[in-house]
């Protein structure tokens, strides 16, 4: 009898928000996280993404703050937020791919067309590289 009416009484937990530092763990931490996941998608069309400490930071406190002022909907924030950071590299990484090359081989030649795409942008070579 005890376990029927278990089943039937309504448990309420409040549960706190989770920070930018936890968001910042989610981002690291699991071995397959999203932001490999991300870079993994990217490769596959000759984009070798990688994101910096800070850019990692910059996002968790992103996915923190629109957590607070929209509806908290925990660690399912963070895509949202990642795709709307990558949402134009993502619909344009084969033009920007070449860009980057064409740039990379004007800058050998000595001018310099876009030298900034060509260090954000490397094609990758294939080969999977850690982050």
């Amino acid at each position: 009898m005890l376990a029927e009416l278990q089943g039937r009484l309504p448990v309420r937990v409040e549960l706190a928000g989770l920070t930018a530092e936890d968001f910042y763990r989610i981002l690291t931490e699991p071995q397959h996280n999203m932001l490999r996941q991300q870079a993994v998608l990217m490769a596959t069309e000759g984009v070798d993404l990688q994101f910096t400490d800070g850019a990692v930071r910059a996002i968790a406190k992103a996915a923190e703050d629109a957590n607070r002022l929209l509806d908290n909907i925990g660690a399912r924030r963070l895509h949202t937020v990642l795709e709307r950071v990558l949402a134009e590299v993502s619909f344009s990484a084969d033009k920007l791919v070449a860009e980057a090359k064409a740039s990379k081989t004007s800058s050998s030649t000595g001018s310099s067309k876009d030298a900034a795409a060509a260090q954000v942008l490397k094609p990758s070579s294939g080969k999977g590289k850690k982050q």
